[in-house]
């Protein structure tokens, strides 16, 4: 008698059905995934200029100087970098949009009566963020890409343009599905985030 052999493989019947179930799992998984993988870009990209506009004021109180947020386009995501720069007024330069002597990455800035090395801005960039057909952001109002603030932290209104919001939202026609978010940016300079779809009564609405 030859020996019972109980090992078979899977018959064409068996395959299939398998096939079938991954399928299944794949098409109710796959959207799911992507729409949380969007969701978190989406909300590192929130932290990232909740990030700035933190550090643009602590570096006013910090050194007791203006500073001042700049936005300006990433040429790989084509979001946002953002740049903290710093200015010592004098009599004769003081700290505006036309002129004064602002910091850049690679020259310092240091108060007239310090003789010290002085100080850099400070620049990070949106190489990392969703583009621009996944993730809308939306600096506002209108076009205003620069933030300007006092020694003692506060939004200075009295120079330049005033960026209080940035809105960050799905890109229209992306079909991702994850919440939209903005940054406030309240006159005495604290950024904080709010949800622009929250009920009226909802203390994390945006404000109008």
């Amino acid at each position: 008698m030859h020996p019972i052999n109980a090992q078979r493989g899977f018959t064409l019947v068996e395959a299939m059905v398998t096939l079938a179930v991954f399928a299944t799992l794949l098409a109710v998984g796959v959207p799911r995934m992507v729409d949380w993988v969007a969701s978190t870009k989406a909300a590192a990209a929130t932290q990232f200029y909740a990030e700035g506009l933190t550090l643009a004021r602590a570096q006013a109180l910090t050194h007791n100087s203006a500073s001042r947020l700049v936005l300006s386009r990433n040429a790989v995501s084509g979001q946002y970098d953002w740049r903290v720069d710093l200015c010592f007024p004098t009599p004769d330069s003081p700290c505006n949009d036309e002129g004064g002597g602002w910091s850049t990455t690679d020259d310092a800035v240091r108060p007239a009566q310090d003789a010290g090395a002085g100080y850099t801005s400070i620049a990070r960039n949106a190489d990392v963020l969703p583009g621009t057909d996944r993730l809308s952001v939306s600096p506002g109002p209108g076009d205003d890409l620069e933030v300007y603030f006092t020694p003692l932290g506060w939004v200075d209104t009295q120079v330049g343009t005033r960026m209080m919001r940035i809105d960050l939202a799905p890109a229209a026609g992306d079909g991702a599905d994850f919440p939209s978010s903005s940054l406030v940016l309240t006159l005495a300079g604290i950024a904080a985030k709010c949800d622009p779809a929250a009920p009226a009564a909802d203390s994390r609405r945006c404000p109008e």
